[in-house]
């Protein structure tokens, strides 16, 4: 990899055929399977080896799970508890995938839309389905706007549309930012370069910039698994209150 750039492309790895089934390997797909062996085994790993005095596994997962449980309690309600896993497993994936785009040579999978488009739409499917089991047809009224009867027409495809462009914001707002951000780092790393030919103690003063944005990085790998699960949460929410106005 000769730029940190790279990392957004997707190519093959190696190419094989089934009969008419393409099962080729992209390179995606092995930072995308090292991410659910580490939270598998984590899981695995603390299963049953809970101590009253918790050691450092068990305290750091134990402080996650309480950070998760607050945010259900504050966006869903008591009601949002029985999604408890689906949210931690949601937080804990889009973090670890933020996280392994900071490591050299790692691919930031959350930039790539293909992927993180597929966990949108299939996020906002099943939220819609919930909200069509628990309400049956009431659930549809949400779509109905209280408004005069003459503009009842025109609103209703909006407020579809702004239902569906839900799936497609959850994901571009997440990949923007990732992109942004390596991208920036990428720039300045650049102009390091360029100017770490002419003086060695200049070299040392433009360092202090990419280091403070690398700081900054994992903030906002953090950050935006916070506002990932924060949004699911907000539209959990919106399709378990009673339906209609």
């Amino acid at each position: 990899m000769y730029s940190p750039l790279e990392q957004f492309d997707i190519y093959t790895l190696k190419f094989s055929n089934w009969y008419i089934l393409d099962i080729s390997m992209v390179s995606i797909i092995l930072p995308l399977f090292l991410v659910n062996f580490l939270i598998v085994n984590y899981i695995y790993l603390t299963k049953n080896k809970y101590k009253l005095i918790p050691e450092a596994w068990q305290y750091v997962f134990e402080k996650l799970y309480e950070f998760i449980y607050f945010i259900i309690k504050q966006q869903v309600g008591s009601k949002g508890f029985v999604y408890m896993p689906l949210v931690l497993t949601l937080f804990l994936f889009v973090l670890l995938c933020n996280l392994i785009s900071l490591v050299p040579f790692g691919i930031a999978l959350t930039s790539h839309l293909i992927l993180i488009l597929f966990l949108s739409i299939t996020l906002c499917v099943s939220i819609f389905s919930i909200g069509v089991i628990k309400h049956n047809v009431n659930f549809f009224k949400n779509f109905i706007p209280e408004c005069p009867f003459i503009l009842v027409p025109i609103l209703i495809p909006i407020e579809i549309f702004s239902y569906l462009i839900r799936m497609f914001s959850l994901a571009i707002r997440l990949a923007a930012n990732i992109l942004a951000g390596h991208t920036l780092v990428y720039i300045i790393s650049g102009f390091i370069l360029k100017t770490c030919s002419l003086k060695s103690w200049f070299y040392i003063i433009v360092m202090l910039p990419l280091l403070a944005i690398l700081v900054l990085e994992f903030g906002v790998a953090f950050l935006q698994a916070y506002v990932f699960v924060i949004l699911v949460c907000i539209y959990l929410n919106d399709t378990l209150k009673s339906a209609g106005h």
